[in-house]
């Protein structure tokens, strides 16, 4: 069992680590990586989670999305951005497969359409009252 609250551990510090730069660094996002954090920390150590959710980045990225209120339109398009970029690499290197290619297809049109109507827009104001 300690083995198994270890990995969640690393594999917390690590995404808070990506997460950190993808915060700073326009084309990385922080919102999944932090997420995974998130996920990890809560699952590894409670004391870890309980500092990271209350630090600034989780804060600003974070919480309003995970109380079920949305996100801003920036963190939106941000997260939207960077995942058709990475999927549009993808996407090319599979030249010689189409299956591939129409799996990643069906991918990004379920993406977007979750971020644009499945995650409710908040106003940014809103997002830094909290």
């Amino acid at each position: 069992m300690k083995l198994k609250k270890a990995i969640y551990i690393v594999i917390g510090c690590i995404n808070l680590g990506l997460g950190a730069v993808g915060a700073v660094v326009p084309l990385l996002p922080s919102v999944v990586f932090l997420l995974i954090a998130t996920f990890c920390f809560a699952r590894g150590s409670e004391r870890l989670h309980n500092w990271f959710i209350g630090t600034k980045l989780y804060k600003k990225n974070l919480e309003s999305y995970v109380k079920g209120k949305g996100m801003t339109r920036k963190t939106k398009v941000s997260i939207m951005i960077t995942v058709t970029a990475l999927m549009s690499f993808g996407f090319i290197m599979m030249d010689a497969v189409p299956v591939g290619r129409a799996v990643l297809a069906v991918v990004w049109v379920c993406h977007l359409v979750y971020f644009v109507f499945g995650v409710k827009t908040i106003p940014a104001t809103a997002a830094e009252a909290e």
